[in-house]
């Protein structure tokens, strides 16, 4: 029974959960997280651009996103979309590839929520299982990054 509590503390200590406050309404928050036009001007940690080759938003469809990090680094980014419901959730499975699309890294099950609060958009990013708990801490820090941009975009719009 003791090694079955460390699997399941070890399985917990790499889940990422960040929640967030956005002044924005909750539609809009869900579009910039959907459309791609959108997407390119926020979605990347500060200092990289993000290209999208594909988003078919809906249960099934497949997503990749190209982002290129402030060195010239190239990230890729790819999965499918497992649940759509608009504008209160998304679901995603993905993994990061190489440039032909071949997975690097274990897949992630990404689930972003949307919540209407006081006027704004609480959302919830639910990330789990990582791999180690340094790649869950790499993550956190890329999406820290990334919802900051969210945040001073969405001000612009």
């Amino acid at each position: 029974m003791a090694a079955g509590s460390s699997a399941a503390a070890t399985a917990a200590e790499r889940v990422l959960v960040l929640t967030r406050v956005f002044d924005a309404p909750r539609n809009l928050v869900f579009k910039a997280w959907t459309d791609p036009e959108h997407l390119v001007r926020w979605f990347g940690p500060r200092g990289f651009t993000s290209t999208i080759i594909a988003n078919d938003v809906r249960p099934g469809g497949a997503y990749c996103i190209h982002m290129r990090g402030p060195e010239g680094d190239d990230h890729w980014l790819q999965g499918v979309y497992g649940e759509v419901v608009a504008p209160e959730r998304l679901v995603m499975a993905g993994a990061w590839t190489d440039a032909d699309g071949k997975p690097t890294s274990p897949e992630t099950l990404l689930t972003v929520t949307f919540e209407e609060h006081d006027g704004k958009t609480k959302l919830t990013l639910h990330q789990a299982v990582f791999e180690s708990v340094t790649a869950r801490d790499a993550h956190r820090g890329g999406w820290t990054s990334s919802l900051e941009r969210l945040a001073e975009y969405l001000a612009t719009v």
